[in-house]
């Protein structure tokens, strides 16, 4: 947004009466008046009506929106009104306040609000642009990637083989099964599913969920919902260990839940996130590979914290290659790294999953390197 609109949203935090007027209409005063007259995103440059803007809004209601991005209110106040953490800096109590009849949000502790939008451009730190086409994408894959993830998790204590395969692999505790959205993908019925709940065959052929005859990508696979994607793990030897959908895997995993921690663990894979999060390491996220994206590190780097890098000890020297690589572009930035030794041949999964446990690996914490 363009300067005067960004004074705008700093008056709104100023005051009592500030505060309601922001409830008091359904245009926040951010996007201007509730006029049918062009926006403008970017100073002229960037126009786009403001009817289109209302049909956006409407079809992605700023509470789906949060609770779909694990925000969860604390208490509500009045019908529709409801008062949570505040997802954008580190709130200790809830400030956050969410109307859900007009779709706007108001944070009591940072002073920011506005609409499904703004948020989008203070959580995801980026321009109006570039939320409206994350808004745009969103709205076209999410509700079929919430539907697909909802019938792996039917599926998952179906069969034996999957649930076998995540004791294997240190996976035992119910909450934490529910916390990451676990599921498993055996093979044919997912199709049937989504078309009977009205999906197109080429909506579910363009989001690469079936093949182009027809059939369902995923099979004999853990299924493990992403940001905007879902990545699947084989449990067959012959076929590809790890498949995401087409596109981004997106940012830092469950990174929303993590990032008002002063102390990070960084890791690479989902199923070391999962046996450090069942040990009681909630402050620990996940890149999903050795290299980061783009928007991965700028996530690292949005503030100043301690970043513990913990990657898998290959024998090949790999991952703590990496690592290294990783680590002096995170204090170029200013941020204080440590490198976890683990021992040779492990990482974090195979750790606790041969007799590690929690106290040991806060041990590693503590003899980390810089």
């Amino acid at each position: 947004m363009g300067t005067t609109a960004t004074a705008q949203c700093v008056v709104l935090g100023a005051g009592r009466s500030s505060r309601r007027a922001l409830f008091a209409s359904p245009h926040h005063s951010c996007l201007g008046p509730g006029r049918a007259l062009p926006y403008s995103a970017d100073r002229g440059k960037k126009s786009v009506s403001r009817q289109a803007l209302d049909e956006l809004k409407q079809q992605i209601p700023l509470l789906d929106y949060l609770q779909a991005h694990n925000w969860q209110p604390a208490r509500q106040l009045s019908r529709g009104r409801w008062m949570g953490l505040c997802p954008l800096h580190s709130d200790q109590k809830p400030s956050f306040l969410v109307d859900s009849t007009k779709s706007l949000f108001y944070c009591y502790g940072c002073g920011r609000g506005g609409d499904v939008i703004r948020f989008v451009e203070l959580y995801r730190q980026v321009k109006f642009p570039q939320a409206l086409a994350l808004l745009h994408q969103w709205r076209g894959l999410a509700p079929l990637l919430h539907q697909a993830t909802g019938f792996y998790c039917m599926q998952l204590h179906r069969h034996g083989e999957a649930v076998e395969y995540l004791h294997q692999r240190g996976v035992r505790s119910p909450e934490l099964i529910e916390h990451m959205r676990i599921g498993y993908a055996a093979g044919g019925g997912l199709r049937g599913w989504l078309t009977q709940l009205g999906y197109p065959l080429q909506a579910l052929r363009q989001a690469g969920l079936v093949t182009a005859v027809g059939y369902d990508a995923y099979v004999h696979r853990i299924v493990f919902p992403l940001e905007a994607n879902l990545y699947g793990r084989s449990l067959s030897a012959s076929a590809p260990p790890h498949r995401f959908l087409p596109g981004s895997k997106g940012g830092l995993y469950a990174w929303e839940q993590v990032w008002r921690y002063p102390e990070v663990i960084l890791v690479e894979g989902l199923f070391d996130y999962a046996v450090l999060w069942q040990a009681g390491f909630h402050n620990v996220t996940c890149s999903m590979g050795s290299h980061l994206n783009l928007h991965q590190y700028q996530q690292l780097c949005d503030r100043p914290r301690t970043v513990y890098l913990g990657f898998d000890a290959d024998t090949n020297g790999s991952g703590q290659q990496a690592a290294q690589s990783l680590a002096c572009r995170l204090r170029e930035q200013g941020m204080s790294v440590r490198r976890v030794s683990l021992p040779d041949g492990h990482d974090p999964n195979s750790f606790f999953v041969e007799n590690g446990d929690a106290r040991q690996f806060q041990s590693l914490l503590e003899a980390a390197l810089p």
